[in-house]
């Protein structure tokens, strides 16, 4: 997973389908340019809700992230609590369900450089790339002793209410506005361990403008 896919993830940035826009003096459609990009300014309406059988052996047992909306770039403050029954170790799969909201149906995204619907077979080696073993894990992680690499021993893991600086983030051309929904599913091997969506809204701007 590229380092700037795993933030989009993490700070919950989606694709949108429809690369077209309406343009020039006649309105005539065309296509943006691969080259442009688009600025994520705001994500907000953000929820989450379980989704599997309540035997899976890890859950979230709450979160909290304000305020709403999210300005990007801008401080964000979020709380976590999170809990397995069982050691999270490799290969540690998710499978990522990106789908945008087009009237009154959910069109499924596709996975366009580690961004979208994907799947990812083993994030504890997505996270050592990101994080080098050995190396310091970032704050507020550190402080409170939450570990950024695999095993995740069997236990409870608590965010206190912290807060994170999230910078300016440049988004591929066909990255638009729109409410999106982002099912995540943890696995290892054919043991199923966690199901959720997050469901949030996302405004973009074209950077050419900035």
């Amino acid at each position: 997973m590229h380092a700037s896919a795993a933030r989009l993830v993490t700070t919950l940035v989606a694709l949108q389908l429809c690369p077209d826009v309406l343009g020039g003096p006649q309105h005539q459609p065309f296509v943006l340019n691969a080259d442009w990009r688009l600025r994520l300014t705001q994500v907000q309406n953000f929820r989450w809700e379980k989704c599997g059988p309540s035997s899976l052996p890890a859950v979230i047992k709450s979160m909290s992230i304000e305020p709403d909306p999210i300005p990007i770039p801008g401080d964000v403050t979020c709380s976590v609590s999170a809990a397995t029954t069982m050691a999270l170790t490799p290969p540690l799969q998710a499978v990522v369900t990106l789908e945008k909201k087009l009237g009154d149906i959910w069109i499924k995204l596709p996975c366009v450089d580690d961004i979208g619907s994907c799947t990812y077979k083993d994030i504890c080696t997505d996270l050592d790339r990101l994080i080098p073993p050995g190396q310091a894990c970032p704050e507020p992680l550190q402080s409170f002793d939450i570990p950024c690499h695999c095993p995740f021993k069997a236990g409870t893991y608590n965010l206190p209410t912290s807060q994170f600086y999230i910078p300016n983030m440049d988004l591929p051309s066909f990255l638009t506005n729109g409410n999106y929904q982002l099912k995540v599913e943890l696995s290892i091997g054919d043991q199923d361990l966690a199901c959720y969506v997050f469901y949030f809204s996302l405004h973009a701007e074209s950077a050419w403008f900035w």
